[in-house]
């Protein structure tokens, strides 16, 4: 039993799963319900790397934003233009519908299918074509990344 219940809070908080999803017209993305709990009421949406977009919730965001303002301006002026100037606050509706800003779709270059995707301590939304050559691409990268390691 102690083992079930540690690997329970190893997981708690954690964003994890990859949710195909549809974007209307409008911006408006059905935003999964299971990464909407883990992420609160209200939360971030940003420019990501990579061509995504990055979701924090607003005490992740907040943490990282303090880490940016202790920067150097040599160093952090690139990290707030990119991260904090792109940031805006999204407040699902009652359907747990978010609406992408037009600046923020054309960035990531938002088509009608989007994945979301929870990746340990943030989502990323994705256009699905984008995401497909990206895991395909990645997996070599993987293979690498994993081969010190205990897996």
């Amino acid at each position: 039993m102690p083992q079930d219940n540690e690997q329970k809070s190893i997981l708690d908080g954690m964003l994890i799963g990859t949710y195909n999803q549809s974007m209307d017209a409008k911006g408006r993305l059905s935003f999964p319900a299971k990464l909407r709990e883990a992420l609160g009421e209200r939360f971030i949406v940003t420019k990501g790397i990579d061509g995504c977009l990055f979701v924090y919730s607003l005490e992740d965001f907040e943490k990282k934003a303090e880490k940016i303002r202790t920067l150097p301006m040599a160093k952090a002026r690139a990290l707030q233009r990119s991260f904090m100037a792109w940031a805006c606050e999204a407040e699902p509706d009652k359907q747990g519908r978010i609406l992408i800003p037009q600046s923020l779709r054309e960035a990531a270059a938002l088509d009608k299918e989007i994945v979301v995707a929870g990746v340990c301590d943030r989502c990323e939304i994705w256009d699905k074509k984008r995401w497909d050559e990206i895991c395909r691409s990645s997996e070599d990268e993987l293979s690498q990344a994993l081969e010190g390691l205990d897996f």
